[in-house]
């Protein structure tokens, strides 16, 4: 009913239930020309789902003791000052502030950074957002920021010299089984091997943006059974070692902003639910950590704007996870 009502050609879903993956399956096709059914094996475009892959990357980094939360990232003696002139007034923006999206700027609006200047490089886009967009005030705000998270991919290459998606791979990928996990392309000449086919609605084009300058903040590729795999190993489940010790994921869980209902690239709740959504034209994304030890990831190869879709994909598993009775199976396809 979800994938007709809202037209997706192509959907899959994961389950672990105490750190067991219980439930995989992949359900409809490519697209609405090409037949191919879509497997477990097919890797998706997660959109904002990276966001909390960075947060991960940045806990390493503190562990490390590269960084800490308070960490100035502009001006002099800072993680990025020696790259970026700023002005004074953004001299007071830290790590925090990026992760919990509390520099209050650079919202996900029609003035979104990340959407403008599609053929500038990172280094040149921060410098023109700099310029065009200087958040020389805010702090303590919430506001959504996919530059923030742009920001945080430079810092991890700043502090750990290889690049983003090199780190990403080596201290949180790897550890966790992962090998597949990449970052997309923009075009569909681009497609990675099993990328699913991303159809558009509403006249958007999935192919229209640059997906690699993304990667921080929404340039992953992964499969279902992939982020089944990164969510087992960092979310303070004792049913399989995590890769952060527990005091950094109670750092990451730990919101500065309680009303905004985000930390350190989670969504996070009283309830101790954790979440992110993501959402581009051709894609949409949910993964989600239940705080009675069920995890679970809904991958789409299409997205509809309709006011009910958040909704109705948030409603595909709850009910099924809240029910009492559910039959899992006692087996592990991991």
């Amino acid at each position: 009913a979800f994938m007709t009502k809202h037209t997706i050609p192509g959907v899959s879903i994961a389950v672990t239930k105490a750190g067991k993956l219980v439930y995989v399956k992949s359900y409809g096709k490519m697209s609405n020309s090409d037949n191919t059914p879509v497997t477990n094996r097919h890797l998706y475009r997660i959109a904002s789902i990276s966001k909390p892959v960075t947060g991960v990357g940045i806990m390493k980094l503190l562990e490390a003791g590269k960084l800490t939360l308070d960490s100035k990232v502009f001006g002099t003696g800072s993680i990025l000052g020696a790259d970026f002139t700023t002005p004074a007034g953004m001299h007071d923006i830290t790590v925090r502030h990026l992760l919990h999206h509390t520099t209050g700027s650079w919202g996900n609006d029609g003035n979104d950074p990340m959407f403008k200047q599609p053929t500038m490089n990172h280094t040149e886009l921060i410098k023109w957002t700099i310029t065009n967009y200087p958040a020389t005030s805010g702090r303590g705000t919430y506001r959504y920021s996919n530059f923030g998270y742009c920001l945080l991919g430079r810092i991890i290459e700043k502090l750990s010299g290889k690049s983003y998606e090199q780190f990403i791979k080596d201290e949180v990928l790897t550890p966790s089984g992962i090998t597949k996990m990449s970052i997309g392309g923009n075009k569909l000449t681009d497609r990675k091997t099993d990328e699913v086919i991303y159809t558009g609605q509403s006249g958007y084009d999935p192919y229209g943006y640059n997906i690699a300058r993304m990667d921080s903040h929404g340039g992953w590729i992964a499969s279902a059974t992939d982020l089944a795999r990164f969510m087992i190993k960092v979310d303070g489940f004792s049913t399989k070692p995590d890769i952060l010790l527990p005091a950094t994921i109670t750092t990451m869980i730990t919101r500065s902003v309680p009303s905004s209902n985000y930390a350190c690239g989670w969504g996070v709740n009283d309830a101790n639910h954790w979440w992110h959504t993501g959402g581009l034209p051709g894609t949409a994304s949910e993964i989600i950590r239940s705080a009675n030890g069920y995890t679970w990831t809904v991958l789409c190869n299409s997205r509809s704007y309709s006011s009910s879709f958040d909704n109705d994909l948030d409603n595909l598993l709850w009910p099924i996870i809240n029910n009492a009775s559910t039959p899992w199976q006692d087996i592990d396809q991991f």
